[in-house]
């Protein structure tokens, strides 16, 4: 497959402390987020000659407001289903923020990647970043029709994402060495297995390719 960079635009999904710092939630929760750390140089090096070549780059995080007020029950406790603490919008522990919530350093992108002023910031509140939110709003204005993903978790807000994305007829591409899971490796096979025909790979310092 090959697209046209000028309709496409990079979506980088969840590379924020609450997901990939040894400070952030996961690992408050005892996750080891080194898996959810290997796609930082990935990402981070073909960012400067994407940028020159017109594709926007979109900074797609949980971002939660402080209230929490739009969030249903079913998310707002999947991590907490006692209600004794640690879910989102929690206190994390050493003055780190509070969990997935906006503004907070806990949500902030993760060091080792470095955002430009032309970069787009889109917060989310589930797993797909299409649900309750204007993602899709703001690509339609873009005038892009080809997605590339690349980010955390792969098997989880990653290909959420894709998938609502490829059911609103955008043409989607994983970026496969740029996605990773601190799920089991069984999971993220099974999302490779899922989405073959839209995987792609980032050459060093250069624009994507594609198979």
């Amino acid at each position: 497959m090959v697209a046209d960079l000028a309709a496409t635009a990079l979506i980088v999904v969840d590379m924020q402390n609450d997901f990939c710092s040894p400070d952030g939630w996961l690992a408050s929760i005892g996750v080891d987020v080194t898996p959810a750390r290997a796609p930082i140089p990935v990402i981070a090096d073909p960012l400067p000659p994407l940028r020159a070549a017109g594709v926007p780059v979109v900074w797609l995080n949980w971002g939660n407001r402080p209230d929490r007020a739009n969030l249903p029950p079913g998310v707002l406790h999947v991590y907490d289903p006692d209600g004794t603490g640690g879910g989102i919008g929690a206190p994390l522990p050493g003055g780190a923020g509070r969990v997935l919530e906006r503004g907070s350093p806990s949500a902030a992108i993760v060091a080792g990647l470095e955002t430009a002023d032309e970069d787009l910031h889109v917060p989310k509140y589930r797993m797909s970043g299409f649900q309750d939110a204007e993602l899709d709003s703001v690509l339609r204005n873009l005038r892009v029709d080809t997605l590339l993903f690349a980010g955390v978790n792969a098997d989880q807000c990653v290909l959420a994402t894709l998938m609502d994305a490829a059911n609103l007829g955008y043409d989607v591409l994983m970026v496969e060495d740029a996605v990773a899971t601190t799920s089991p490796p069984y999971c993220m096979d099974a999302t490779l297995y899922n989405v073959p025909p839209g995987r792609a790979g980032f050459s060093a310092g250069a624009a994507p390719k594609y198979s």
